[in-house]
């Protein structure tokens, strides 16, 4: 007797976790035939940022090895909140991913009573391109050759330095060193990192955080100073840039660059993603630019991994926030 169509469906395990409102049951075959269409990586944030940079990278690579074209999208605003909800309201079939930032991840649920998205609930990280630090950096020309020099004046003048931030990861660490050094100072929010550039070289803004991917065109080209490093250890890259911590000791800023899926996506896809990612980034001229151009360090790391990172991140800056005594918005 011939099965009813439901029947059949049920059978091939296709229907009813669909009818459900569930996820369909995947076949391992799936991660063979992903992607293929387009797929689109939304960058939470303005272009020139280190998100940005990395993303172009390791999207090229992907679509080197599959053959589909892997198209940035930028979505900047809100601190990263405009690209993260675009994300989560997107189908979970693999072809639309998020950069996933220090800012998306780890300080927003933090800074924010209800940023529409919860990090660990609403997305899986899928794999993570690297982990760094920052520069506080003046204008090449600016008076204050030095950390004690900035806080020596800042201590002189209380809030007559201006900083700026576009993120959390240059927001965060600007509070938290004036809460550690004893001094005022007035933050000025930028949509995009280019504005913020403008402004330090016009004189608007005094210093920013900037994350070390971010800043190297500027340093290089000797128009940007780095003053302090918010590694642990001096880079090997910049030898001559003093940890912040030399200053104040214990006082270490560092955040990761990533990409997710919503929850939703199959497995079979994660897993996939997870596997290009961790070649991407230890494939030889990408390692070799995220290490030796970008400071950045690569992190190959399971799924399972991943979680564990991104959770250890979260709770990092839950602590960083704190200190800041940043009050949620």
């Amino acid at each position: 007797m011939p099965l009813s169509r439901r029947a059949a469906l049920k059978l091939s395990g296709l229907a009813l976790p669909a009818l459900a409102g569930l996820p369909a049951t995947v076949s391992p075959a799936l991660a063979d035939t992903w992607p293929s269409k387009s797929v689109h990586i939304v960058v939470p944030f303005a272009p020139g940022g280190s998100g940005d940079i990395t993303a172009r990278l390791v999207g090229k690579y992907m679509e080197d090895k599959t053959g589909q074209p892997f198209v940035i999208e930028n979505k900047p605003g809100a601190n990263g909140i405009v690209g993260v909800l675009s994300v989560k309201s997107s189908a979970p079939d693999g072809y639309t991913l998020m950069l996933a930032t220090t800012s998306t991840n780890a300080a927003n649920i933090h800074m924010y009573k209800n940023p529409g998205y919860d990090p660990e609930r609403d997305f899986t990280v899928v794999g993570i391109i690297g982990s760094s630090g920052a520069f506080l950096v003046v204008p090449a020309d600016s008076p204050h050759k030095s950390m004690a020099d900035l806080v020596a004046y800042a201590k002189a003048n209380p809030g007559k330095l201006n900083f700026g931030y576009f993120n959390a990861s240059s927001q965060v660490p600007s509070e938290v060193l004036g809460k550690t050094a004893g001094v005022e100072w007035q933050g000025v929010a930028y949509k995009a990192i280019g504005n913020a550039w403008s402004d330090l070289y016009s004189g608007a803004i005094q210093f920013m955080f900037v994350d070390l991917t971010a800043a190297r065109g500027q340093v290089v080209a000797n128009k940007a100073r780095p003053l302090a490093i918010s590694l642990p250890e001096r880079s090997p890259l910049y030898p001559n840039v003093p940890t912040l911590s030399e200053t104040f000791p214990g006082f270490v800023s560092t955040g990761f660059l990533a990409v997710a899926v919503p929850k939703a996506v199959p497995d079979a896809i994660k897993q996939r993603l997870n596997v290009l990612i961790n070649e991407a980034i230890f494939s030889e001229s990408i390692h070799k630019r995220l290490t030796e151009e970008f400071a950045l360090k690569p992190l190959k790391l399971d799924l399972a991994q991943c979680a564990a990172q991104d959770r250890e991140e979260r709770a990092k800056w839950a602590q960083y926030v704190k200190i800041a005594k940043i009050e949620p918005q």
